[in-house]
Order: structure tokens, then sequence, then C-alpha cells
């Protein structure tokens, strides 16, 4: 079985769709599958370096009926690219597209939308329909620390900010920081984004470190006792390792997986990023109560660990392969 992954990355997209494809490299790679990639990792090189552990093959982007040619299937994972079954399937592949609700949609052989709660989605010829939290697919990383990660059980909180990979966000993470600082209560942070967030004056028994999106990520969420993530695949990874998260919306297609979020009980909401100026007492409340209320950690930290386990990647590839008479 020969697999093509299509995604990019850029500090304007951020790093989720690299993230994303990384996991069905790693379950692909298990099945025996020769597994490539083509797309732009500008801002997620820390995740595509996966790739070359993998012996994955890195294609340059070209038309479809090249770069499709001699593949099983294309597992797309791509807000911009449109529609393209067509040129996929005249090259002889599959076309397997991941959708965030209604980004990224088109037609498709597998549609995959691992949303909370996918709205009704319009008859447009795809022929399978996978949707739902089950088909998140998640690195293998993520999946390891489930299995090993403890409660913390420090008396200073260890919070860990992170809002995907984009420079932007560096004046949003400088205002979460502030609210933390709001809180006066004792807390141990690392902030991780690109760029020089303000940092706030802090407090007796508060501190915050600042870095770049890393490798570590997995690390420092082992010991983390409360989470700031905006509701990307990060959040996803969050709530595979039950850690109490207060979710942040940053984008417009984070929209319906917030919403959801909150609703089901998997996060605490701090609102979208845009309100944040106009909003810090109650973005500073929020986070008080969730530094304070053990109980409150414990019932979000519950919910989502049941909800995300993160094995999506192997769901959807059993039906690339059935698909295929494999």
């Amino acid at each position: 079985m020969k697999l093509l992954l299509r995604a990019d990355a850029s500090s304007t997209i951020g790093a989720g769709h690299i993230s994303r494809v990384v996991a069905y490299a790693e379950r692909a790679v298990v099945r025996g599958w020769d597994v490539a990639f083509a797309g732009a990792t500008d801002n997620a090189d820390w995740l595509a370096s996966r790739f070359d552990e993998l012996s994955v093959e890195r294609l340059p982007v070209a038309p479809w009926d090249s770069l499709a040619a001699g593949f099983d299937a294309v597992l797309v994972d791509h807000y911009g690219l449109g529609d393209l079954r067509g040129e996929v399937n005249r090259a002889g592949a599959l076309l397997v597209s991941i959708e965030d609700d209604t980004f990224g949609r088109r037609s498709a052989d597998v549609v995959v939308d691992a949303g909370f709660t996918p709205a009704p989605r319009p008859v447009d010829g795809s022929r399978v329909l996978l949707r739902g939290i089950e088909y998140t697919a998640l690195r293998s990383v993520v999946l390891a620390a489930r299995a090993r990660r403890l409660a913390a059980a420090s008396s200073t909180p260890h919070v860990t900010v992170v809002l995907g990979g984009g420079a932007e966000w560096s004046e949003t993470v400088g205002l979460l920081l502030s609210a933390l600082a709001a809180t006066g209560l004792p807390f141990s942070a690392d902030a991780l984004v690109r760029g020089e967030p303000p940092v706030p004056v802090l407090a007796e028994g508060q501190s915050v470190r600042v870095a770049a999106p890393h490798p570590g990520l997995l690390d420092l969420l082992a010991t983390t006792d409360v989470a700031v993530s905006a509701t990307g695949v990060t959040f996803l990874e969050l709530c595979c390792l039950g850690i109490p998260t207060a979710a942040v919306q940053l984008v417009d297609n984070q929209g319906p997986g917030y919403r959801a979020a909150v609703d089901l009980g998997l996060a605490a909401g701090l609102g979208d990023a845009g309100s944040l100026p106009d909003r810090l007492p109650a973005v500073t409340s929020a986070l008080k109560e969730l530094l304070s209320d053990a109980g409150l950690r414990a019932a979000l930290s519950a919910a989502a660990a049941s909800t995300v386990d993160g094995l999506g990647a192997d769901r959807v590839l059993d039906v690339i392969a059935a698909s295929r008479g494999i």
C-alpha cells in the first residue's frame, strides 16, 4: 500500500496540519505501508523531523497528475487546495480529505471530520464519511504520554500556555499571562510561543518561562496541572492526556471545536482571542477558579480523557485499506 500525505505549515497556517499527518505516517509505517509527504513545513520543522525518523520520502509539490501517480491513496489535510478529487482519481489514487466543519471541505472518496459534534454536511458525492471525535489522529508521543502521565502533586501549580506555532499570537499570550498574574495565586508557567510576549509584573510565588514551540512539549505536559490552549490540534492532545484546560478560540475555524468543548464540559472557556482585552477580569476569574478548584480540574480531566483516545489514524487507515481491498 502506498500513501501520499499532503499538508502545509507556515507562520500563519500554524503547525496543526503537519501534526495530524505525522500521526497518519506513524501508523501507516507500522503497517508496512510506503509513505511519502509533500508540502511546506515552515514553522513546524520540529514536527516534520519525524518524517525523516520514519524514512518517509519528502516529495516536491507538483501537479496532481504526476504527484499522485503510483499511490493507492492521497490524504490531504489542507484548507486552501479546493476541489481535487477528479485529478487524484485520474492518477489512480483514492482521495482521503481531512476537514474541520466547513474548512477544507471537498468531495472525496473518504472524508474525515474529527469534530466533537460535526454539523450536518451537504451531499456532494463523497463516498465514505468518517465523522466524530473517535477519528482524531494523534502522534505516538502523545499516546505514550497518555499511558504514563501521572497527576502532578506540586503545591505550586504548573501551568503551560500554548497557542500554536504562529508568532502573531505573542500579544495574546501576554494578555493571558497578565490574567494569570492577576489571580494573585502562586504558579510556575511555561509559555510556548514564537516572538516575545509581554511578561507582566509577577507576585511572590509566580514565575514565567517563555520559549518557542519545541519537541519537549510532551515532557512539559507530563507535569502540567493546568493548560491554557487554543482549540486546535494541541487542545485535542491535552484532552487525550487528561490535562485540565482553559480554552481560547484563536481563529474562525476553531469556533465549532471551541463551542463544543465548552458545552461538553471538556474545558473552561475563555472566549475568543479578539475579545480578551475587554474581558480580562472575567478571564482572570475563570483562571483563578481553575487554579484553585481541584474538583473542577478533576471533572475536566476525566471528561476530556474519556472523550479523546487519539486512535483515529488507525480507524481511518482501516477504511482506506478496505477501500483498496487490502
